[in-house]
C-alpha cells in the first residue's frame, strides 16, 4: 500500500496506469461522471483527461456542494440577517455565493453580522459569547458535513443553548445520482464515486446504481494515481460487462464507512425532498430537521418571507452541475463572471467546475 504523498504521484507509477488504460481501453466513447469537485480539481489541475485516450470522456456532475445550494436559500439567509440581534455562522464559500440579488458577503459590507466558522462548534461558541444575539448556522454540504452539524444540534439541545439554530440545506448524493440517470440527458458509463461522502457512508449506497441501472461505481481518492487507478477498474468492468462497485480508497473509505456518524445523522435528520441548485427537486435528497430538535430550525424559528428566487440571466450553471454543457459553452464565462465576481455558484468555491475551468482552462 502507498503511504506517503510523494508515492501517489510518481511519474513510472503513473505511467504505469496510463499505459494500461491506452492497453486495455475499448474502441468506442466511454463517458464517465465524477460527482465530487474534489475529483474536477484533480482532474484538471494534473491534465488527467489529456493522459487518457481520447475516446473517454470525464464529466463533471453535481459534486460540489457549495454549487448546489439553491440560491432561494441564500435570499433566506440574507432576510435573516437583517433581523436584529441575529449573528450569521458559515463556512467560507458560502458567504460569495450569490442569491436573486445579493450575496452575504455584499451585505456584510452593508453591516450585517456574518462570521466564517471552521466547524458547527465554533459558532456555538459564538453563541455561548452572545447569549443576546441569535446563532444562525448555515447547515450545507453533504453526507460528509451532514454528521458535524448533527453533533453541534445534539449538543446545544443537552446543554440547553438555545440562542443556537440550524438553517439546513444538506444534501445526500445517492438520489442526485439517480435523478441524473432518470432524466436521460446524459448517456453515462460509469461513476467515479466521491471518497468524503463515501468515508461516511460506506460503498453500498451506490449499489443500486450497479444493480438498477447496469452502471458501475468506483469509490476514488484524490491524488492523480487514485484517478487513473479509479479509470482503469471502470474501465476493466465495462470491458467485463460486469456491474458493481468497487472502492478504489481503502486507505480512507471503509466497505460500511463510519456508523456512528451515520446513525448521528439519523438521530438528528429526515429525509426530504429538496431543491438543488439549476437542477430542481429531488426527491428524498435533502436533509431536514426532526420535529425532535425543531427548536434549533432556523426554518421554523424565523418568519421571514422570500420572494421567488431567480438565476442571473444567462448563467448556465444547472446544465453544467448536469453534465449537459461545460462552462466554456457559457457566454458569461471569464467575461462577467470571474472567481473575483460570480454571476453563478458555480464559479465560487474551488470546487466549483467553473472556478476549476477558470484556474486551469487555457486562457
Amino acid at each position: 500500500m502507498l503511504k506517503y504523498i510523494d508515492e501517489f504521484r510518481n511519474p513510472q507509477l503513473i505511467r504505469s496506469i496510463v499505459d494500461k488504460i491506452h492497453q486495455e481501453c475499448p474502441d468506442r466513447t466511454i463517458k464517465l461522471m465524477e460527482v465530487c469537485g474534489g475529483h474536477t480539481n484533480t482532474i484538471f489541475k494534473y491534465g488527467i483527461q489529456k493522459l487518457i485516450p481520447d475516446n473517454i470522456k470525464l464529466i463533471s456532475g453535481p459534486g460540489c456542494p457549495v454549487c448546489v445550494t439553491d440560491n432561494s436559500f441564500i435570499d433566506k439567509a440574507v432576510k435573516i440577517a437583517h433581523l436584529d440581534d441575529v449573528i450569521i455562522t458559515t463556512f467560507g464559500d458560502m458567504i460569495r455565493v450569490p442569491g436573486s440579488t445579493t450575496s452575504l458577503q455584499k451585505e456584510k459590507g452593508k453591516g450585517i453580522d456574518v462570521r466564517i466558522c471552521y466547524s458547527p462548534m465554533d459558532a456555538i461558541q459564538i453563541a455561548k459569547d452572545n447569549p443576546e444575539n441569535e446563532v444562525v448556522f448555515l447547515g450545507i454540504g453533504f453526507e460528509t458535513t451532514a454528521p458535524a452539524v448533527a453533533a453541534a444540534i445534539q449538543y446545544s439541545s443537552n446543554n440547553r443553548i438555545t440562542n443556537f439554530s440550524v438553517l439546513s440545506a444538506h444534501k445526500t448524493m445517492p438520489y442526485a445520482m439517480k435523478g441524473l440517470l432518470d432524466s436521460g440527458e446524459i448517456d453515462l458509463h460509469g461513476f467515479i464515486c466521491p471518497g468524503h461522502v463515501s468515508s461516511i457512508t460506506g460503498i453500498h449506497i451506490y449499489d443500486f446504481i450497479a444493480e438498477d441501472y447496469g452502471i458501475s461505481c468506483v469509490v476514488s481518492g484524490f491524488e492523480p494515481l487514485d484517478m487513473l487507478e479509479s479509470i482503469l477498474m471502470l474501465i476493466r468492468l465495462i470491458n467485463r460487462q460486469e456491474s458493481r462497485v468497487e472502492n478504489q480508497y481503502t486507505r480512507s473509505v471503509k466497505e460500511n464507512g463510519n456508523p456512528n456518524a451515520m446513525q448521528l445523522m439519523m438521530n438528528v435528520f429526515d429525509e426530504s425532498d429538496t431543491n438543488w441548485r439549476g437542477i430542481g427537486v429531488i426527491s428524498k435528497s435533502g436533509l431536514k430537521i426532526k420535529k425532535k430538535y425543531q427548536d434549533f430550525d432556523a426554518n421554523l424559528k424565523f418568519d421571514v418571507v422570500v420572494e421567488p428566487s431567480k438565476e442571473y440571466p444567462g448563467c448556465i450553471c444547472g446544465d453544467i452541475m448536469r453534465g449537459v454543457k461545460v462552462p466554456t459553452d457559457c457566454k458569461l464565462f471569464k467575461k462577467i463572471c470571474t472567481p473575483e465576481n460570480p454571476k453563478g455558484s458555480c464559479m465560487v468555491s474551488d470546487e466549483g467546475t467553473c472556478a476549476t475551468y477558470f484556474k486551469y482552462f487555457p486562457h
